[in-house]
């Protein structure tokens, strides 16, 4: 006898890992929103069509960027309005991948407008689902793109006025009279019937890409509850009976049966490493010594992370160590993230020195974490590498780090740097410990990267002293 068993489809992961404090079942988009029916839509498809391993899920800023906490399938996470620049290069690159981005309507129709309308213009074989509330949901229901003619926003108090704001865009209707695209639709979450519509569209829109034909975008007129100010059963109303008046469903352009299949490549097959040496035009050779230094072996090609509040002078920490890093002769890179708050709000870069070319500049398991603060020491050390270092300011955190098996430097370095007059070079001191614990950048090369790098030149005989500091006090220590 034949049971058929409903459960969670295998392009969701089955606990919510990567967000933490969400049930196992559950997610964190507000009640009514869309989002939450159209991933269903999306990960039962992927399921059913069979692409859940070669599958590329590219989001942006916005309630869409959230679509990396709950997909199972490759993520990757782009700057705002850029995911679909980002997919035709990893399309591209991956040819046999299936790539799909997520994107809201202030994302795409805005700040990204001209990236998806040149990568329907080259008819990139890559797929868009774009959700469409007619508002910035996630940053404080601002006007966007699409709001429409009268509707009231926390930026269009009295509603959109096309004399001041111009008219909302219609996407499927501008995309559609450009020659490349082969399938583009607008549906809609607004009733039972329309979601239905949705599900066929998402799977016809997916096969499209498997099969080669090239570009495909599907439309979700989807409700935003909380961002217009309604209960969720008014919210999906709204959808069914005011912007489907002006968005109006359907399908704009079906050409698929018309279109030739791309070349696609086998997707199981993976390049040769002389493949890929060609095509970066590698040249390879033997590890090279990075002239003035002799750093141990379990040093060597430090990946650093360097974490604190907004004002600890975190970036600059970073800049002065990738600046001395390259006087030395090292490959570096160096990448800065930080709030919008000037100061207060959470700040780290990520450092990498090495002999050999840097493939990345992000580093997400350091073999060196210098923490400035506690959040930052409980958020960081269990990415750190097995006898990796944790060098953390200890007047400042009250915890010593929990493993066993990594490298422990505990440094005053605020201490230290109130002690010289100002606590703003406690970096520095930091970085002086560093120098003198490692060994990976000469004391000589600091000190040629901090006037060079220090934004107020007053500062730099204040750091002169601060670097001096921190190497004394791990000369102390080894004492």
């Amino acid at each position: 006898m034949a049971v058929q068993i409903l459960q969670k489809p295998s392009a969701f992961y089955d606990s919510y890992f990567r967000k933490p404090g969400v049930d196992k079942g559950a997610t964190h988009y507000c009640p009514g929103c869309g989002h939450g029916n159209l991933h269903k839509i999306i990960a039962e498809a992927i399921q059913d069509i069979g692409i859940g391993d070669r599958t590329i899920l590219i989001s942006s800023v916005g309630c869409s960027v959230f679509a990396y906490y709950y997909f199972d399938v490759g993520n990757v996470q782009v700057a705002h309005g850029r995911a679909p620049a980002v997919a035709t290069g990893i399309k591209r690159a991956r040819p046999g991948s299936i790539v799909m981005t997520y994107q809201g309507d202030g994302d795409l129709a805005a700040i990204g407008w001209n990236n998806i309308f040149q990568a329907a213009n080259r008819g990139e074989n890559i797929t868009v689902f774009f959700v469409n509330n007619a508002i910035y949901g996630m940053t404080g229901s601002q006007m966007a793109p699409t709001t429409l003619v009268g509707q009231k926003t926390m930026t269009s108090p009295r509603g959109r006025d096309p004399r001041n704001e111009g008219y909302p865009i219609k996407v499927c209707e501008v995309l559609s009279v450009l020659e490349a695209p082969a399938y583009i639709e607008r549906t809609s979450l607004g009733d039972t019937k329309s979601i239905n519509q949705t599900r066929n569209a998402v799977r016809k829109a997916i096969k499209c890409q498997v099969e080669g034909r090239g570009f495909s975008l599907v439309e979700v007129l989807s409700p935003c509850p909380t961002g217009w100010r309604k209960e969720p059963v008014d919210a999906k109303k709204w959808v069914a009976e005011v912007m489907t008046e002006y968005f109006k469903l359907g399908v704009y352009k079906d050409v698929i049966a018309d279109r030739k299949p791309y070349f696609m490549a086998d997707p199981n097959r993976q390049p040769t490493l002389e493949e890929v040496k060609k095509t970066l035009a590698w040249e390879g050779g033997e590890e090279k010594r990075v002239p003035g230094v002799y750093p141990a072996e379990e040093n060597k090609n430090p990946r650093v992370k360097i974490a604190g509040f907004g004002g600890q002078g975190v970036l600059v920490l970073g800049l002065v160590l990738a600046d001395a890093g390259m006087r030395q002769g090292y490959q570096v890179s160096w990448l800065p993230s930080y709030g919008p708050e000037m100061r207060g709000g959470t700040a780290n870069c990520h450092v990498t020195l090495s002999d050999l070319k840097v493939g990345s500049p992000l580093v997400s398991r350091p073999t060196v974490l210098i923490a400035q603060n506690r959040p930052s020491l409980e958020r960081f050390e269990s990415e750190v590498e097995p006898n990796g270092i944790v060098m953390y300011d200890s007047s400042l955190i009250d915890v010593e780090p929990k493993r066993k098996d990594i490298r422990v430097v505990p440094v005053p370095a605020a201490q230290l740097a109130n002690a010289l007059g100002d606590t703003r070079a406690s970096n520095i001191i930091t970085l002086g410990a560093l120098v003198e614990y490692t060994g990976v950048v000469s004391k000589e090369a600091v000190l040629q990267a901090i006037p060079a790098t220090l934004p107020r030149k007053e500062f730099v005989e204040l750091n002169f002293k601060a670097l001096d500091e921190g190497i004394r006090y791990i000369r102390s220590l080894k004492k």
